[in-house]
């Protein structure tokens, strides 16, 4: 299959209150670095030419620094002016395209903004698998020791994606699944505006999931894929002091 056009969205919007800081949650240095800065590297060292980034709380900060700091990579800034979940943060992402480009096949790779150790290879093999598997939707997994606060990959009997419950919707015996969702996506790009439209935030959190769109896709009949990730740690998101000190570790 050929190759189609990529870009990236990068979700960079959250508060990070868990941090205990003033310092916008995506510019906390890792090894001296912010941490936005080694997930836009890993795009840029995959070919992305493109990013969308979804800012929010500290938005002209996080804007100055990538714009004085950012790698080789044409940015395009969205602030999402209240916090409605990450569904309605990619929603918000969308509107930088424009809007000829948002029905073609064209994909583009969405993930959070704190996932530094993320590499370029594993980027590269969700999106090889992504395309391998002509999927509307494919999904960076992990197997991890305690899932408690992700999303949880529910399998249908045949072994595929059925959808993800996000923890505080899990039911105990989702609870006890290991498989968890990154929140690493490659989407085709076509697909992705009329699943979000769908979305409800009929939910513990009262907000609009991403990880939502899964099911929306399942259910119209589009094939959704995952990947698994060797090590759990490149999908685990930063979220306070005590992960950030790991990470450096």
């Amino acid at each position: 299959m050929p190759d189609r056009p990529l870009s990236a969205m990068v979700l960079a919007a959250g508060e990070g209150t868990r941090m205990r800081s003033t310092r916008p949650k995506p510019l906390h240095l890792l090894c001296g670095k912010a941490m936005l800065l080694y997930v836009l590297d890993a795009l840029s060292d995959c070919d992305v030419k493109r990013a969308v980034v979804v800012v929010g709380h500290g938005a002209e900060r996080v804007t100055k620094k990538l714009e004085e700091d950012g790698p080789g990579l044409l940015l395009d800034f969205v602030e999402q002016h209240v916090q409605r979940g990450t569904g309605d943060a990619v929603s918000v992402g969308l509107t930088a395209y424009p809007d000829d480009e948002l029905d073609d096949d064209a994909d583009v790779i969405v993930l959070p903004g704190d996932t530094p150790l993320l590499r370029p290879e594993t980027i590269a093999q969700l999106v090889s698998a992504h395309r391998a598997a002509d999927a509307a939707c494919t999904l960076l997994t992990a197997r991890v020791p305690d899932p408690t606060g992700y999303g949880r990959i529910v399998r249908s009997r045949d072994g595929r994606v059925h959808r993800v419950v996000e923890h505080g919707d899990a039911t105990d015996d989702e609870r006890a699944i290991d498989e968890i969702c990154t929140s690493i996506y490659c989407f085709r790009r076509g697909v992705l505006a009329p699943a979000l439209r769908r979305l409800s935030p009929e939910n513990a959190q009262g907000e609009y999931y991403l990880t939502d769109v899964v099911a929306v896709l399942r259910d119209a009949g589009y094939r959704v894929a995952a990947v698994p990730v060797d090590d759990p740690m490149e999908g685990e998101g930063i979220n306070d002091r005590v992960q950030l000190a790991a990470a450096e570790a």
